[in-house]
C-alpha cells in the first residue's frame, strides 16, 4: 500500500465527537485484524472482505487520524509505535463493545432475559412478589430489575429508558405513554385505636374534617388523591406530618399523631383501626404504563401480557378491618 496525498480534510481536535465516531468506528475491527495478522490478505480472509477494501480502509484511517499506523512491505505490515498505542485502546474498545452486545442479547433472551419493573412502595410487600411468583411459574429464569418509587418519579424513569413497565396510581394520561387500568384499590380512613371513630366500621370523610392528617409528600399519587377526596368532601386537610412510605404513616397514626387515607395493609397493624369511607367514594386506580412506540424484548412482552391478563384481580385480598378484634 502506498500513501497518496489527499485533499480530504483530517479530523482535528475540534471535530464533533459524533463525526469522529462515524469515521473511526466502522474501521476499528478492520484495523485490529490487520494488526493481529500483520498481513492484509490474511486479515481480509478472516473478515470476509475484499483485500482492496481493507487496504483502502486502512489508508483512510491513517489519513483521518493524521498518523501512520503501519510500516508496509508489500502485503505484509508491522505496527508503528503509534499503531501499537492505538491498538491497545482499540482492543479494549472492541472488547467493551462485545461485552455490551452480549449483555443486551442476554437481556433480550426469551427464557433468561431481564425486565426492568417499577412499582409503588405500597405494592412492594405483597402485590409485586405475588405477581412475580405467578409469572415465574411459566418463565422460571426471567430476571427482574425492581425499582420502588412514587408515581411521578417512575414515569420519568420510564421516559428515560430506565424502566420497561411500571405499576402506578393514578393511571397516567400522557401522549407519549400507553397506560392500562388493571384494578381498583379501596382506601380506608386509618385512625388510632382509641380515637372517637375507632368503634365505627364506616365513616363519611367529612366526619374527619377537623382532624390532623398524616400524608405522603406532594408529588406522590396518593397525596393527590387524598387532597382531591378531601376537597370533594368539602374541606382542606390540615396536614400535620408528611412522609414517603405508607407504613410509616400508619405508625404515626398508631402514635396518635393524626389520621390518614391509606390503602389496606398487607398485614394488620396494632394500634390502628381502618374504616370504610362511604362518601365520597374513596379508591385509587392501579394501572400499568409503558413508553409508546418502545419495542419490547421477548421477556418484557411476556410480562406485559401477564400483567394485562390480571386485569380485575391484580391485588391480593385486603386485610380485615382493624388490627385486633374490636372489644
Amino acid at each position: 500500500m502506498v500513501h497518496n496525498s489527499s485533499s480530504r480534510p483530517r479530523l482535528s481536535p475540534s471535530s464533533y465527537e459524533e463525526d469522529i465516531q462515524q469515521v473511526l468506528a466502522p474501521r476499528l475491527a478492520y484495523f485490529a485484524a490487520v494488526a493481529r495478522h500483520e498481513h492484509v490478505t490474511r486479515a481480509a480472509h478472516e473478515l470476509a472482505v475484499p483485500q482492496s477494501t481493507l487496504s483502502r480502509a486502512m489508508v483512510r484511517l491513517e489519513e483521518d487520524l493524521g498518523v501512520a499506523l503501519f510500516a508496509r512491505k508489500g502485503r505484509t505490515v508491522s505496527l508503528t509505535p503509534a499503531g501499537r498505542a492505538f491498538l491497545t485502546t482499540v482492543e479494549r474498545a472492541l472488547a467493551e463493545v462485545e461485552r455490551a452486545a452480549d449483555s443486551v442479547r442476554a437481556d433480550a433472551d426469551p427464557a433468561t432475559g431481564k425486565v426492568a419493573f417499577g412499582f409503588l412502595h405500597t405494592m412492594g410487600s405483597e402485590t409485586v412478589p405475588a405477581l412475580i411468583r405467578a409469572f415465574r411459574v411459566d418463565h422460571p429464569r426471567v430476571r427482574f430489575q425492581l425499582v420502588q418509587n412514587y408515581g411521578e418519579a417512575m414515569i420519568e424513569r420510564l421516559r428515560a429508558g430506565d424502566l420497561d413497565l411500571c405499576l402506578t396510581s393514578p393511571v397516567p394520561d400522557a401522549p407519549d405513554l400507553v397506560a392500562r387500568r388493571l384494578d381498583e384499590q379501596r382506601l380506608r380512613l386509618v385512625v388510632p385505636d382509641d380515637h372517637r371513630l375507632a368503634n365505627r366500621k364506616r365513616v363519611r370523610l367529612m366526619e374527619a374534617a377537623d382532624e390532623a392528617f398524616v400524608t405522603l409528600e406532594p408529588g406522590y399519587g396518593l397525596r393527590r388523591i387524598t387532597d382531591d377526596l378531601c376537597a370533594e368532601a368539602g374541606f382542606k386537610p390540615r396536614v400535620a406530618f408528611e412522609g414517603e412510605e405508607a407504613e410509616t404513616l400508619r405508625g404515626l397514626v398508631a402514635a396518635g399523631l393524626g389520621v390518614a387515607l391509606l390503602p389496606p395493609p398487607a398485614v394488620a397493624r396494632p394500634g390502628v383501626r381502618e374504616l370504610t369511607v362511604t362518601a365520597p367514594r374513596a379508591a385509587r386506580e392501579i394501572g400499568v404504563a409503558w413508553l409508546d412506540g418502545h419495542p419490547d424484548t421477548p421477556p418484557v412482552a411476556a410480562f406485559k401480557r401477564f400483567l394485562l391478563s390480571r386485569r380485575g384481580h391484580l391485588l391480593p385480598e385486603q386485610a380485615p378491618y382493624g388490627s385486633v378484634p374490636a372489644p
